[in-house]
């Protein structure tokens, strides 16, 4: 599963600037000797570094292939047609914009694209999952739009139907949004899409967690149901950081002036031709593998967690994510965190359904990527809950992790 090639620090680079050149082999270091469990984080391939690192990055291409605000851009429109095309047939959809720079941009674009300011938007709260741009008063979505929140079921934590359905019938809202940071189960597409058509609301989809799953088969798809699908290029997916968006035909011309001119300027074509390596390596027989095991490792990684004292969120996992309450081995969430990072294990906390304390948030990609499975779950569950729970020392469990991923180095070489 790992990646096969290290990266190398260009001799230029350490010539010209040994001070940053250092910098950049420290975090290549950091990387390599600590477990990277956070959610949102892999280890993209040497072949999207590559990209990410190449003359493209000189070209300045306002606009769309074909329709360029400067000059000298037949190489760069042959790179985001080749983008486009590989992202439209690897997800089934009518069309793809990849000059998003961010899934948080994405996002953007698509609120550009459908709604006005004011407009109501019926998402899941952000104390259960909902991102910064589902609703957060700190964001442009909180100020620009009325934002109404649905939950969970206080017992199962999965998503409160009914109350997604009583929420619609009286708020009408112009849009729903379904997708999460911190949701680990399939989220049924097919129940949103109804309820959109019920009140006269657009469906987006917020799929910038699962959409690498989606790519490999390993979770539902939704692409057939949403209006819009705004996703990242990074998590799961193995490609540069970036974000992306799908839609049908009949909505191609309103996204793309979303994302530019209304919201980005010049497109990025390095990342956007990294994005295009990403897509032609998920649309491969290894890479559905790949997400087979990412999921595999997490269920393992849920179940070890629980045996060891966590409660679990929802009970465990579909996808590539765990949340889990450490508070019964003793501390909350955010001392958690810190016992963990000093021993070398890498993870963020989430806001807990129904409680006012926070959680971890784990996620098997990047580890998956490594070529770690599932004896290596139980094993790193094991030492999880030793550090949280203190009886494991510090600088004891440091070297553990450090003889652990010692035999599944991300860039091997």
């Amino acid at each position: 599963m790992s990646v096969t090639h290290a990266p190398q620090t260009a001799d230029v680079l350490a010539r010209q600037d040994p001070e940053l050149a250092e910098i950049l082999l420290g975090e290549l270091d950091r990387q390599a000797s600590t477990l990277q469990l956070i959610a949102a984080e892999n280890f993209c391939s040497p072949a999207v570094l590559a990209a990410l690192g190449s003359p493209l990055a000189n070209k300045y291409a306002e606009g769309y292939p074909g329709a360029r605000h400067h000059g000298g851009c037949e190489i760069v429109d042959v790179a985001e047609r080749l983008a486009v095309e590989r992202a439209t047939s690897l997800f089934g959809a009518e069309h793809a914009n990849v000059q998003a720079h961010s899934g948080s941009s994405a996002v953007l674009a698509a609120y550009a694209a459908l709604l006005r300011p004011g407009d109501t938007v019926l998402a899941l709260g952000l104390p259960y999952g909902g991102h910064l741009t589902h609703g957060s008063p700190a964001n442009f979505s909180g100020r620009w739009f009325d934002f109404v929140p649905y939950g969970v079921d206080a017992e199962t934590g999965v998503i409160d139907h009914d109350q997604v359905r009583t929420l619609a019938r009286t708020h009408r809202p112009k849009a729903i949004v379904c997708g999460s940071i911190a949701y680990p189960r399939h989220i049924d597409y097919a129940f949103f899409r109804e309820v959109a058509d019920e009140v006269g609301a657009y469906l987006i989809a917020d799929a910038a967690h699962p959409i690498g799953l989606v790519a490999g088969g390993a979770a539902p798809s939704p692409v057939p149901y949403a209006d819009i699908v705004c996703a990242t290029t990074h998590k799961v997916l193995r490609g540069p950081r970036g974000g992306m968006i799908l839609c049908g035909s009949e909505l191609a011309e309103r996204v793309d002036r979303a994302v530019f001119p209304f919201t980005q300027g010049g497109a990025q074509m390095h990342t956007i031709a990294a994005k295009a390596v990403a897509f032609g390596e998920a649309a491969t027989p290894e890479f559905a593998a790949y997400t087979r095991q990412v999921v595999a490792n997490a269920r393992v990684l849920a179940a070890a967690l629980a045996e060891e004292g966590c409660v679990v969120t929802t009970g465990g996992t579909d996808t590539h994510l765990v949340t889990a309450d450490p508070a019964p081995l003793g501390v909350d969430g955010r001392t958690a965190r810190g016992r963990l990072a000093a021993a070398g294990m890498v993870l963020d906390c989430c806001a807990l359904p129904h409680a006012d304390s926070r959680g971890l948030r784990l996620g098997t990609a990047a580890v998956t990527t490594q070529g770690m499975a599932e004896k290596e779950m139980t094993r790193i569950a094991a030492l999880l809950a030793g550090v949280v729970r203190g009886t494991a020392e510090s600088a004891r469990a440091r070297e553990e992790v450090r003889d652990l991923v010692d035999g599944f180095p991300p860039y091997p070489g």
